[in-house]
């Protein structure tokens, strides 16, 4: 059968546009025994798939121009000559970006049966629930009666770790970009929220809001959201650095912040962590995230993109501030 793809024609330099992709048809082998055919029902984009974009050493291998992109993605088995995935079967993988797929059912996980969406793996019960997740329990150990900042909070990370902070008995003090999105996350119970594109001085706007100062930093932007909280930092406060997107696009180096210093004189404890590294406890996170879904506790935010030829579109929103909570292309 044939399926539809989208590759990377080529490299972006600065903001990636509708020219750096194209979409493609190919034919797919019939499956053999042991393998099986999976149509694709939801795919992600993520700000991560940014640098994969460069060629360059990384965590991860860079994609390579001309092939077809990656990324999490839920499906459907729709023909099967293997017992463990019949048809009907819905399916988590890494093959997103194309409509259909063959394979042996390697590194596929076969979901849940759950009243909850199947997109929702993508989400809050995915990737980007388990970062955040991660990175407040594992990484900052977060304590009630802490206060924790949050920036980029009302993406698909930052809106469910403002959520988890409020759960663990933490203030949570949250950057967004636009009044419409301070709104929503305050609908959340975040207790102030800034907008870093009117606030002005945003060292200033962050001491206003955390008077007594902050005890562990969510970070998922840099640039100036990271020179705000190290001048806001208790001693001893804890930064989780789980992205920086502000300088994701940047054609030259960023210059890192001029108060580094703060980091010896609050003796601070910076990490950054790749969330696949903590995937063993991955369990541990849905049996939690699961509970706090079922009592709505947590509210799962999603923007849905419609069709497989605008996903481009979808992953260049996510830097144009277009998402709130996880930014999800729905294929069928």
């Amino acid at each position: 059968m044939n399926a539809k793809q989208i590759q990377l024609k080529s490299r972006p330099e600065g903001l990636p546009n509708a020219s750096n992709f194209a979409e493609a048809e190919v034919t797919l082998p019939a499956i053999k025994e042991g393998e099986f055919l999976v149509k694709n029902l939801w795919m992600s984009v993520d700000p991560y798939m940014r640098g994969r974009m460069i060629d360059r050493k990384s965590y991860i291998a860079p994609f390579e121009v001309g092939a077809v992109l990656e990324g999490g993605a839920i499906g459907e088995v729709i023909e099967s000559n293997n017992s463990e995935f019949p048809v009907g079967s819905k399916v988590n993988s890494m093959h997103g970006w194309r409509s259909h797929y063959v394979t042996d059912g390697t590194e596929i996980t076969r979901l849940p049966q759950t009243p909850i969406s199947e997109s929702h793996f993508l989400g809050v019960l995915g990737m980007p629930g388990m970062t955040a997740w991660t990175g407040l329990n594992r990484i900052a150990e977060l304590k009630s009666g802490e206060t924790l900042f949050v920036s980029a909070a009302s993406g698909a990370v930052g809106s469910v770790a403002v959520q988890i902070g409020k759960l663990m008995g933490a203030r949570v003090v949250a950057s967004v970009g636009s009044d419409e999105k301070a709104e929503h996350i305050k609908s959340l119970g975040v207790d102030a929220v800034i907008n870093y594109k009117t606030c002005g001085d945003l060292t200033a706007a962050l001491a206003q809001a955390a008077p007594e100062g902050i005890d562990v930093y969510f970070e998922n932007v840099g640039g100036e959201h990271l020179t705000a909280a190290l001048n806001n930092m208790k001693d001893h406060g804890r930064i989780a650095v789980c992205g920086m997107i502000a300088q994701y696009n940047d054609t030259t180096p960023t210059p890192g912040p001029a108060n580094l210093a703060q980091i010896i004189m609050k003796k601070l404890k910076i990490e950054g962590f790749i969330v696949f590294e903590h995937w063993a406890h991955y369990p541990e996170f849905a049996k939690q995230m699961g509970q706090w879904l079922a009592e709505g506790k947590v509210t799962a935010e999603q923007t849905v993109y419609e069709g497989l030829s605008n996903a481009p579109d979808a992953f260049i929103g996510l830097f144009e501030g277009k998402n709130r909570g996880k930014m999800i292309v729905k294929l069928a």
